[in-house]
């Protein structure tokens, strides 16, 4: 009976249940937009526009959410452990900070860097069942190329590892790390930078507004895609490869030699633009709903301990 409010009065049950809130809020603002990136990606032709325009026109509407369930799924856990790990990461690289004072930017990076390439482990299993879900085509008659079709992400994962065993499961975990790792340390820098310069102060007391939150979070959503976008579209090119189709792919730098080879050096940035726009939406929601979320907690934690205090003096 005692372990919720003591979980959520401590500052490891705080960061927990704001990064959730937070990632719920980052998949459900920004997943159209992703699956038309994805789709850019993937050698499909056209700008964001005319393939959102194809894709609801013959697939549907709710084809732009396929495959959402997946990381929805995960997505509290994993960004609740990624704001979790970041929290104590960014402390531990930088131990002359009191406690009293927010962490040194120092420590924000190193602790974002170590943060992205310990969260590959759980995202990359999440990304591959989703991408492949995402580059479903269905309802298209002269679609030659689809072998398998896939009731839903538990269908996909059990197909994975049926053909392809845990490795097939982990394919794409290298790239990951190369692209999250980096991508992660500038992400928390930059969020952590801007909300500072809108709003002098607030990484101490805490008091900055919405608009600080959102502008902030966008941007620093920004600054990590385009840091790692390349990276990303050779991802997305090695994980839609599977064994119930010809392997494309040996390997991530096959896959980065063939793709500029046979495309140019512009297929590394293609879909930039909606990768960015998505990128502005999505992290201004988590980090907003994620700063309010560790502000409710904040407010009621003398409550809780009120309340704990009053239970086991009963």
């Amino acid at each position: 009976m005692d372990f919720w409010p003591e979980f959520l009065a401590s500052s490891w049950g705080k960061e927990f249940v704001g990064g959730g809130f937070g990632g719920i809020a980052g998949i459900v603002s920004g997943y159209p937009l992703d699956t038309i990136r994805v789709r850019q990606q993937s050698c499909t032709p056209g700008s964001a526009f005319t393939i959102l325009r194809h894709v609801a026109s013959t697939e549907g509407p709710l084809a732009l959410y396929r495959g959402m369930a997946a990381p929805l799924a995960s997505v509290t856990f994993q960004n609740a452990m990624v704001f979790q790990i970041y929290a104590v990461l960014s402390r531990a690289f930088d131990r002359n900070v009191p406690a009293s004072d927010p962490p040194s930017y120092k420590g924000v990076a190193l602790g974002g860097f170590g943060t992205g390439a310990l969260q590959s482990l759980m995202l990359t299993p999440v990304e591959l069942v989703k991408i492949r879900l995402q580059l479903q085509r269905r309802n298209i008659p002269d679609n030659k190329n689809q072998i398998t079709s896939y009731r839903g992400p538990a269908d996909v994962a059990r197909n994975i590892l049926k053909q392809e065993g845990w490795k097939g499961i982990y394919r794409g975990l290298t790239i990951t790390v190369l692209r999250d790792a980096p991508a992660h340390g500038l992400y928390f820098w930059t969020y952590e930078y801007v909300r500072e310069q809108l709003h002098r102060g607030c990484r101490k007391n805490g008091q900055e507004s919405f608009r600080t939150m959102l502008i902030a979070g966008g941007l620093a959503g920004v600054a990590s895609w385009i840091c790692c976008y390349p990276l990303d579209v050779i991802k997305t090119r090695f994980q839609a490869q599977s064994q119930s189709t010809p392997l494309r792919y040996t390997g991530i730098v096959d896959c980065f030699r063939r793709s500029v080879k046979q495309e140019g050096y512009n297929v590394l940035w293609r879909g930039l633009g909606t990768a960015v726009a998505r990128a502005f939406v999505v992290n201004g929601a988590i980090f907003t709903a994620y700063e309010t979320a560790l502000k409710c907690l904040f407010i009621n934690n003398n409550n809780i301990h009120a309340n704990i205090k009053t239970e086991n003096a009963i």
